[in-house]
């Protein structure tokens, strides 16, 4: 069976691999549904302590599939409007997920690739994989969450010289402006990510849950309301059992074991 999105376990991390290689892992509607019902799920599944996703072939993923939105209508505006409601449902359960969601970036991630890695926790990139925006080129608007993330990573100067020139980035410049977590040998992005998820879900997933969250909610919320957040976080994570393994484990000066 050729599925366009591959599931495969790791242990308690899932591997979400973008299956359409000949055409560099372009998004067409079918490709970005099951995308986004594969994320809508694993989001759910208490398995799954992470989600690593990357690209099979030469690629990540190169954006959408332009001769299929040019050729699905008429007017290809509403080929791209359904394509971005899907995209946005993949983006949004990425960011609400409470476990951790690494992007194993083995090849250009461009347009629709650029942004949903740049919608993932973290970004492990391998030497020659390269990041470009891509819309502006093609006289678009940049979408995905893209005109969101990428001013709060780079700072809003930086994110508008993106939007406007379009400069491929590579891997080092990638690192250096914050959009890379780590770079890696090439062929080795997909393993970095397992390893680094399998790293994680070693220390308390309840917790990265309310990191996450906090960060997520800190650019909407006013001081007070989110000092106000702050507290309620605090508070659960305290009654969760991996707050009470955490704290005893303190006292007892032993490794606390968490996720049990």
């Amino acid at each position: 069976m050729n599925e366009l999105i591959q599931v495969i376990q790791h242990g308690k991390v899932v591997e979400v691999a973008l299956n359409r290689p000949k055409l560099f892992n372009a998004f067409n509607l079918e490709m970005i549904s099951e995308l986004a019902t594969v994320l809508t799920r694993m989001a759910v599944d208490s398995s799954v302590k992470g989600i690593a996703i990357t690209g099979r072939g030469e690629a990540f993923c190169t954006g959408g599939d332009l001769k299929w939105a040019v050729h699905f209508s008429d007017k290809p505006g509403s080929s791209f409007y359904k394509l971005a409601s899907q995209l946005h449902i993949a983006v949004l359960e990425i960011r609400r997920m409470n476990k951790p969601v690494v992007a194993a970036i083995n090849g250009p991630a461009a347009g629709a690739g650029f942004t949903l890695a740049l919608a993932c926790d973290f970004r492990i990139m391998e030497q020659a994989a390269v990041l470009k925006q891509a819309y502006t080129s093609s006289g678009l608007s940049i979408e995905g969450g893209g005109t969101y993330t990428l001013p709060r990573i780079v700072g809003f100067a930086r994110a508008l010289e993106i939007a406007a020139f379009d400069r491929p980035i590579s891997a080092k410049q990638a690192l250096k402006l914050g959009l890379a977590t780590k770079v890696v040998k090439d062929g080795t992005a997909l393993k970095e990510a397992i390893d680094m998820l399998d790293q994680l879900a070693k220390g308390s997933l309840h917790s990265f849950s309310w990191s996450k969250r906090l960060l997520n909610e800190s650019f909407i919320n006013g001081f007070e309301t989110h000092l106000e957040l702050e507290r309620e976080g605090l508070a659960d994570c305290a009654d969760h059992p991996d707050g009470w393994e955490g704290l005893h484990a303190f006292i007892e000066k032993r490794k606390p074991v968490f996720n049990r």
